[in-house]
């Protein structure tokens, strides 16, 4: 029986895994969708809207921020958010990659 080589770029794998974890809670998820149904919002319109809590929401954004899955763009003391839409879409040609190899 063989082995498999396997070759992980540790910095790519953990890039990677802040995406993953990022996209796999359906509070961000939710955020997430609420921003892309806006194009910009600012984070006082989203917990507002969204019936959250203002500390809650802000963790929740710097997770997005941080895995880049949101951009964001300062305008006086507001700071407004938008969807990296490239960065989800690798996204999720990766898991569906990764998915296609589990079928097969």
């Amino acid at each position: 029986m063989r082995k498999a080589k396997v070759n992980i770029n540790d910095d790519k794998l953990q890039v990677s895994s802040e995406v993953l974890r990022a996209l796999a809670h359906p509070l961000r998820m939710k955020i997430l969708e609420f921003i892309d149904n806006n194009d910009v919002i600012n984070v006082n319109k989203i917990y507002n809207t969204l019936k959250l809590e203002q500390s809650i929401t802000s963790q929740h954004l710097r997770i997005l921020r941080s895995a880049g899955l949101v951009e964001t763009e300062r305008e006086g003391k507001f700071i407004h958010y938008k969807v990296d839409y490239d960065k989800i879409a690798h996204a999720v040609k990766a898991i569906n990659s990764f998915l296609k190899k589990e079928e097969d």
